[in-house]
């Protein structure tokens, strides 16, 4: 095993051969400048941030689907939009936000930031890495296509069958829907199983499991989740794809199948799909609010089992979407047990974060007015997700806008807000620029606004009996100006957005510079340079506290790893419970076949839409790119 050794002798860059070790490094590291080279990096922070911003790509466009169909909700009888076209919105809009947004940008955020935050230089498989990116990118831009010709999916994100079956269902719109989301899910799988070997085995050396920044372990409990919750949705999918194209009848009662087949796998990755999306925003809060209130978390190891005990938990609430279904009630107590009994860690995670916040000196920047903001909204959230855990009450509220209330509380503010404050907070950290602060908290005003203007009345609407998944309603329900008044809150909670996304995209070029560390944070990835060179650390840290850069800042000395080279991607493995150096890894150069293949696997399945012969030429072609991937190259043809 190659040696490593650990030395303390003050700053590495201060030595006279530093300089050129430091280009050696930038030449090794280097992604490949130009268009066509676009499709061969594999650098973690390239591929985080792809999917960061094509996922809020995905947010912009759900947001103006969903305007579109308040426009046509906000008085009755409406005649805007068609059925048709509302279903095909309504169903866009809910897997966009779902499948192209919210997962895949908390997943973006770890790639991103995990191997920064842990002191390694890159993920465990670089070209896995990039080609699930590919993955998603095609499933998405295909998935809005059939929008724009006419070909988009309308029985819901959710599917139910029989109506997602061929009989209610005969346009190929369903196809492209269950095609898609088996395809997109490989992409989440990739990035789970990428994140969990990297931060089981990268950590530097000192970073046991007990010092781990909390954005960390949230990001493994996700990815955790996701390794079991996407396989179900999988198989529901491909189900209902041979019961559309080789009438298999798996959901069909007339041919033995059972409808509630469907519900039991979908929401079986549907409820934990809910917390697979607020566990990372949970530690990003704890990140955003350690910094704010400049010092540890309360509670850390109460934390860490809360976040633990959140991704166990949600894995028995999936019959809290099927009270009305049928099914026996006494089995029903079970999962009403189970709603409630979530409750609890996330109670414990709010209180821990109070008792930090409970007589610090707050810095209320932009980051963390959208924490501040989340505490509000969530609780409200939580309260009417407790409300309809009772199945009584579910009972009378059941498919009406209640529950799209409830909904929204919970994911707009259990996970935008937190995310919206996590890019304000490392947005100086991936681009060397800091954002507006001024426009910063006039978007976090109009969203939290906005957000409670828009589905605050909603619950009102619920009780009134208005039923969700409908186009329109007649003037006599007495609807009609709650809708408007929802209407007119859209528009305000969309200006929020709006605005930060300006302030995103011209901070780019007015930003003031941020330094290395703007907000004086405490984990590793503020001891890099704002943006990062590509190697991410010159030399590996050694982490001796669960605030390093706080602590090495008071010892006035820091501990770093030698003994890597500086002529081949090389980076540090650890063991899994103490990071303890175990030996290392040579990571392979950048390459084109990650994109080829997802190219030959999107060709695969979205062939079999129109015939399954497609399958099988998408199956040779990737055949033949994975000999390619894995094809070895001496030393000189990795250059």
């Amino acid at each position: 095993m190659k040696q490593t050794r650990i030395r303390s002798d003050g700053p590495i860059s201060a030595r006279p051969d530093a300089d050129e070790a430091t280009a050696t490094l930038d030449r090794t590291w280097l992604s490949p400048p130009g268009f066509v080279s676009w499709f061969t990096h594999v650098n973690h922070r390239k591929i985080g941030y792809r999917f960061i911003v094509t996922s809020l790509i995905f947010f912009a466009l759900a947001g103006i689907l969903a305007l579109m169909m308040r426009l046509q909700l906000m008085s009755p009888e409406n005649s805007l939009l068609g059925p048709e076209l509302f279903n095909q919105f309504f169903t866009m809009h809910g897997t966009t936000m779902m499948f192209l947004f919210a997962v895949p940008i908390m997943e973006g955020m770890g790639i991103y930031l995990v191997p920064l935050m842990i002191g390694t230089r890159d993920m465990a498989f670089p070209r896995l890495n990039a080609f699930g990116y590919y993955v998603y990118l095609t499933a998405g831009v295909v998935l809005f296509a059939s929008l724009f010709i006419g070909m988009a999916p309308a029985a819901g994100w959710f599917a139910y069958v029989p109506l997602a079956g061929k009989a209610f269902s005969p346009e190929v719109g369903m196809d492209v829907w269950t095609t898609l989301i088996t395809f997109i899910e490989i992409s989440a799988l990739t990035a789970a199983v990428e994140l969990v070997a990297t931060i089981f085995k990268q950590r530097a050396p000192g970073m046991s499991l007990d010092r781990m920044p909390l954005f960390v372990w949230a990001i493994l409990v996700m990815s955790f989740m996701i390794i079991f919750a996407m396989p179900p949705v999988m198989t529901a999918s491909v189900l209902l794809m041979l019961d559309r194209t080789l009438d298999m009848q798996f959901f069909v009662v007339a041919g033995g199948g059972e409808p509630l087949l469907w519900q039991h796998l979908f929401w079986f990755f549907g409820h934990p799909e809910v917390y697979i999306i607020l566990v990372p925003a949970l530690g990003m809060i704890s990140m955003i609010i350690t910094t704010f209130t400049r010092r540890p978390i309360f509670g850390y190891t109460a934390m860490v089992l809360s976040l633990v005990a959140i991704g166990f938990v949600s894995f028995g609430l999936w019959v809290h979407h099927m009270f009305t279904t049928g099914l026996p009630h006494l089995g029903l107590s079970f999962f009403t047990a189970a709603s409630a009994m979530i409750t609890i860690p996330s109670g414990v995670q709010i209180f821990c974060w109070i008792a930090t916040l409970w007589g610090a000196r707050i810095r209320f920047a932009t980051p963390m007015l959208f924490i501040l903001g989340f505490f509000a909204i969530f609780v409200i959230g939580g309260l009417t997700g407790v409300m309809v855990a009772s199945i009584p009450f579910d009972m009378q509220v059941h498919d009406t806008y209640f529950v799209v209330a409830h909904f929204h509380y919970v994911l707009i503010g259990g996970a935008v807000l937190p995310l919206f404050g996590a890019i304000y907070y490392w947005y100086p950290k991936v681009t060397g620029q800091m954002m507006s602060e001024r426009l910063g908290r006039w978007s976090f005003g109009l969203i939290f606004a906005g957000l409670n203007l828009t589905f605050f009345p909603m619950h009102q609407l619920g009780l009134e009996g208005m039923p969700r998944r409908v186009y329109t309603y007649l003037e006599v329900m007495g609807w009609g100006s709650l809708n408007l008044f929802i209407t007119a809150g859209a528009f305000i909670l969309a200006a929020g957005f709006a605005l930060s996304f300006w302030n995103m995209f011209i901070s780019r070029t007015r930003g003031i510079n941020a330094g290395p560390n703007p907000w004086q944070a405490d984990s590793l990835e503020w001891a890099t340079a704002s943006p990062p060179a590509n190697y991410n650390f010159r030399h590996i840290p050694v982490v001796r506290s669960r605030t390093p850069i706080w602590d090495d800042e008071a010892a006035d000395e820091r501990q770093l790893v030698t003994g890597l080279s500086n002529e081949r991607r090389e980076i540090l493995l650890t063991t899994v419970l103490d990071a303890e150096p175990q030996g290392v890894l040579i990571l392979p150069s950048p390459t084109i076949w990650p994109f080829l293949l997802a190219i030959a696997v999107a060709l695969g399945f979205i062939g079999i839409i129109f015939s399954p012969w497609w399958f099988v030429v998408g199956f040779f072609l990737s055949f033949f790119m994975i000999v390619g991937w894995l094809w070895p190259r001496r030393p000189w043809q990795e250059e």
